[in-house]
């Protein structure tokens, strides 16, 4: 058993844990190349949340309750096609968050962080529905900041700023750590909608265009109150 923290930093809400980065936490202390993380709950701040092997997952709970699942992916993640980085670029002008975010806490895309603090990861659309796409150079890196980047892309894809949703699953592999100090390039695509659910995919690149690691999302629609 070992414990996992969300510090306050990596929050996504304003009171919760952005989820790829809690996701690639839990992730992180598992053996395997593919991994499927499932949020039961928003993942609590500042919280132990002991990690447990359940069932051959590994399941990190807090108050009694499940909060992450992370079990062995049964597939690969199929890779979102790439981008130039120059068009990338040309797509974080027309970010929606710029003129309205939910959460504009959020570690990875909100404009409210500041450049060292969130990644600022401002995916806009690309030509055509339903894909998105930023540019990133990181300042830190780590399995977790690597899955918080292949996350919020997804979401703007699928335009959060219309549909609020939160991080239901996520299934990623990452090949290795995004560089320091580099240019990247994450690109999103709508996948999928059935009721609350909406499907998404996401892939990093780095600067000569090798994939660094790839995601598939499942996005659940919520009430916007339940975390402001």
């Amino acid at each position: 058993m070992s414990e996992l923290v969300v510090p306050s930093r990596f929050r996504g809400p304003a009171r919760s844990g952005n989820g790829g980065w809690s996701a690639g936490a839990l992730a992180a202390l598992a053996p395997w190349p593919v991994v499927t993380v499932r949020l039961s709950a928003p993942p609590p701040l500042e919280a132990p949340m002991p990690v447990a092997e359940v069932d051959g997952a590994l399941v990190a709970s807090y108050d009694g309750s499940e909060v992450l699942r992370a079990t062995e992916g049964d597939h690969e993640p199929e890779p979102v096609a790439p981008v130039p980085a120059e068009q990338a670029r040309a797509a974080e002008a027309r970010y929606p968050g710029l003129a309205h975010h939910p959460f504009p806490t959020c570690f990875v895309c909100g404009t409210g962080r500041e450049p060292g603090d969130g990644l600022r990861i401002f995916s806009g659309p690309l030509d055509g529905v339903g894909r998105s796409a930023a540019t990133w150079t990181p300042s830190d890196t780590s399995p977790a900041i690597a899955w918080a980047a292949l996350d919020c892309p997804g979401a703007w894809a699928a335009d959060i700023g219309e549909r609020l949703m939160v991080l239901g699953t996520m299934t990623a592999r990452v090949d290795r750590l995004p560089e320091v100090g580099a240019a990247h390039v994450v690109v999103g695509e709508k996948r999928g909608e059935q009721g609350r659910r909406t499907m998404t995919a996401t892939s990093l690149y780095d600067a000569d265009g090798a994939l660094v690691g790839a995601a598939e999302q499942v996005w659940i629609s919520v009430d916007a109150a339940a975390f402001s």
